[in-house]
């Protein structure tokens, strides 16, 4: 199984299980109740207060996600099944092993934030870097959901922007939105009036960044 295949190659396997129980939603409290032990030995597990679980410890964590997923209508279970692989021609997702504030992304990719700067104490669990002229004109639209990866909570990097209206007129119209977007490369005086709109009617935060891209994708994949 992917989770506990992560959980167990963490170097952290406290904070990937931390991670995990908030992606599916589920409080420290329920968790323990459905494993039948306290909630203090989950909080110890995730603070890496005690020795790394084992197989067995890691399969009951797993197991109980899902579980108490089902109990509650089976959302996040659904969308792990069904994810597709799409091609990385147009786009590459990636999940920390971590869930990081908006404020601290911002501030590992040196980031200006425009639009909405009152919601980065959001907690965030990835990104998806996409080439937003492929995603745009040539990606079927079936991969669209697979941006996500595993859950919503992430920020959409989008390179080659020349305004940022097309990436957010297409985030404007589906149901699913990232919790940020981010326009590499682009200057602030040419993001579109429009852009900007749609992002403060739809409470999607636009940043800016010029980092060099090799340098940001290897200073987020050590999260």
């Amino acid at each position: 199984m992917e989770i506990a295949g992560e959980i167990s190659l963490s170097e952290n396997a406290g904070a990937t299980m931390r991670k995990w129980r908030e992606i599916f939603g589920i409080t420290q409290v329920e968790l323990a109740r459905h494993l039948g032990i306290t909630v203090s030995t989950i909080s110890d597990y995730e603070g890496n207060r005690r020795k790394s679980p084992g197989t067995h410890v890691v399969r009951r964590f797993v197991n109980s996600l899902f579980e108490i997923d089902q109990k509650k209508g089976g959302q996040i279970s659904q969308k792990l099944t069904e994810k597709e692989s799409p091609s990385e021609q147009f786009f590459q997702v990636h999940e920390f092993a971590r869930g990081i504030t908006l404020k601290d992304f911002v501030g590992v990719v040196k980031g200006k934030v425009l639009t909405n700067d009152d919601l980065l104490d959001k907690k965030i669990y990835g990104y998806t870097l996409i080439d937003s002229i492929k995603v745009i004109l040539e990606m079927p639209f079936n991969y669209f959901q697979s941006l996500y990866g595993n859950i919503n909570e992430r920020v959409f990097i989008f390179t080659g922007v020349s305004s940022g209206r097309s990436p957010m007129v297409v985030l404007r119209v589906n149901s699913s939105k990232p919790s940020a977007v981010i326009f590499h490369g682009l200057e602030q005086s040419k993001v579109d009036r429009l852009a900007i709109k749609i992002s403060e009617k739809e409470r999607i935060p636009i940043i800016l960044t010029k980092i060099p891209l090799d340098k940001m994708k290897e200073e987020l994949n050590k999260i």
